[in-house]
């Protein structure tokens, strides 16, 4: 893992920030920016994980959990003024998909370039 490693860490304290910040904390913003900033963090999160070479299952069910634990969480610390939504954690799965799929798919092109690049007749 080494250094591949460090953005998915990143990632995740950026997480940290991003879902626990104190709602007075979190600037004014159209409406739906929540929903689009779930989405990319946990599409992020999936990404960046898969760079990692983190295993699928135990990142997608970590993940997974993360997004509905979280919003639990939000709703629970009352300090944080902040409410948990069950869309914000549908938008988190369907942010982890995406970042699933994009990863794949940059996967498979690396390994298509390697391919053509190895073996010049291609």
């Amino acid at each position: 893992m080494g250094v591949r490693i460090l953005p998915f860490v990143v990632a995740v304290l950026l997480s940290v920030i991003v879902l626990f910040t104190p709602e007075s904390g979190v600037p004014t913003a159209p409406p739906g920016t929540d929903k689009v900033v779930h989405f990319l963090l946990f599409a992020l999160l999936m990404g960046s994980g898969r760079y990692a070479r983190l295993p699928v299952g135990p990142l997608l069910a970590g993940l997974t959990g993360y997004a509905a634990v979280s919003e639990l969480l939000q709703w629970l610390i009352t300090a944080l003024g902040r409410s948990g939504d069950v869309l914000d954690a549908l938008v988190d799965v369907a942010g982890i998909a995406f970042g699933y799929l994009v990863a794949r798919w940059l996967h498979a092109l690396g390994a298509a370039r390697a391919a053509r690049l190895g073996n010049p007749d291609l």
